[in-house]
């Protein structure tokens, strides 16, 4: 089951709210929200429930173990299982055929590819509750022990499938303590009906013009330059909004239920640099990377640009198992090694517009690495960027498409900037806008709402990009 699904819409979502809030007591809506939670992942999966089931049961009592060991080899070694499971569970489901398909080729063997299926959001799930029971390790959070608290962490659909990355510190008291007012429902559902705009009428939109104009019916090596540099300009669109969509559909849900979650994406591509970009996107798995393994210890002490290097190189294992996605982390690692050597007064003596092109041009080329999943089509992604191929610089029907879609790109460009609020601060100014607010933000969400569902009934399979990661 996936947000951008008419049933989800009309009969999941509502009667998951109308039974909730027919509950009065916390205790019974955190038994709604692990049914409804439940339910929800088991639509798809349902043989996998029982692998998010024992992720929470092992954490669970090792997270006990720490708590009653603590300050002890003991407690070390509670710590110690639980990682070894949570990433071991997600490296044998999500890396061993990558491993596998590696170890053949480069050995010249033959040894069978077992094919395991990705569960959905193990990804996400595997690494909320790992930063929980270092949290707990570490004594950042109290150790849950109450099993069904804990449970409703991990399992919570709003976030369950594609993140963002809830850390339990985030919402300890929330799932034992919280009050919902109109305002938070009110944010909530406009939060959420713009994230389904943008995944139902923006980036569906563009993940169509993509595929026109570098999709996998398309010879890349014989592609125009036009047709590559706006074809990955509109996959990086496309990824913004699918994804901070998603996350903006998680958050909005959140609030309706109670909770509030971290902000996940913030206006990335006005960033001046890459740094700072990394400081806007996907937020909750760069908080992470840096929180669990930037400033750890390796090997008894801290080192800078081996951690540097290792947090990059899992940046972009994590997001899938094939070569162009490590490259796309370390590629992205690069550009911030530069910039920490330069520092953060040469980086700032750079002029605006010259910083911004800077980094719209890597960020840009970075979702070309991410893209193109076969190196041999990557290859040739670099090559039409600079006429190696001796294509032409714009093909007729890259110049068909792009015209007949330029109205897309440029709303699409334009609402990716924060435009919207600079007018809302305007607007606020004025004496009336309070008066008129409200009415306006019912408006509006009923007309996205309206046209997303038109959207969507002609759309016949709409998962969010970040599923399968």
């Amino acid at each position: 089951m996936v947000f951008s699904d008419l049933f989800f819409l009309y009969v999941f979502l509502t009667l998951c709210v109308l039974v909730y809030y027919l509950c009065e007591s916390v205790k019974a809506r955190n038994y709604v929200l692990i049914i409804a939670s439940l339910a929800f992942y088991a639509w798809g999966e349902p043989r996998y429930i029982i692998l998010l089931f024992i992720s929470a049961l092992v954490n669970y009592y090792c997270g006990l173990g720490i708590n009653k060991y603590r300050g002890t080899s003991m407690a070390k070694t509670c710590l110690v299982l639980a990682l070894l499971y949570n990433l071991g569970t997600l490296l044998v489901f999500k890396y061993t055929g990558f491993f596998v398909t590696n170890i053949n080729t480069w050995f010249s063997l033959s040894v069978g590819n077992p094919n395991i299926a990705l569960p959905i959001g193990i990804s996400f799930y595997t690494f909320q509750i790992t930063s929980y029971i270092i949290d707990c390790y570490w004594e950042k959070v109290d150790v849950q022990k109450s099993f069904s608290k804990l449970l409703l962490y991990i399992s919570l659909f709003p976030q369950l499938v594609a993140g963002p990355i809830v850390r339990y510190s985030t919402i300890e008291d929330e799932i034992s303590n919280r009050r919902v007012n109109y305002k938070d429902i009110s944010a909530g559902i406009t939060r959420f009906i713009v994230g389904l705009s943008k995944k139902a009428i923006l980036a569906n939109s563009l993940y169509s013009l993509v595929q026109t104009l570098i999709g996998n019916d398309v010879n890349i090596a014989k592609t125009s330059f036009i047709a590559n540099a706006v074809g990955v300009l509109c996959f990086a669109l496309y990824v913004y909004y699918d994804f901070s969509g998603y996350s903006d559909m998680a958050i909005g849900m959140g609030l309706i239920f109670g909770f509030h979650f971290n902000e996940n994406f913030i206006y990335p591509f006005v960033s001046k640099n890459i740094t700072e970009f990394w400081q806007r996107w996907h937020i909750s798995l760069g908080t992470f990377f840096r929180d669990y393994l930037l400033y750890v210890p390796i090997f008894g002490k801290r080192r800078k640009y081996f951690s540097l290097f290792l947090v990059w190189f899992c940046t972009g294992f994590w997001h899938g198992a094939s070569w162009n996605f490590i490259i796309w982390g370390l590629y992205f690692g690069l550009f911030i090694f530069i910039e920490q050597l330069l520092g953060k007064k040469r980086m700032k003596a750079i002029p605006g517009a010259l910083s911004h092109l800077y980094s719209l041009v890597v960020i840009i080329i970075g979702f070309g690495i991410f893209y193109f999943e076969k190196l041999s089509d990557l290859g040739n992604f670099f090559k039409n960027l600079v006429f190696a191929n001796g294509n032409a610089i714009i093909s007729d029907s890259a110049s068909t498409a792009i015209r007949e879609n330029i109205f897309l790109i440029i709303v699409a460009a334009v609402l990716s900037m924060p435009v919207l609020v600079r007018v809302k601060k305007l607007a606020e100014k004025s004496a009336s806008f309070a008066l008129a607010s409200n009415a306006v933000v019912i408006l509006t969400n009923l007309t996205l709402l309206i046209i997303s569902s038109i959207m969507l009934t002609d759309a016949t399979n709409n998962p969010f990009l970040y599923f399968r990661f």
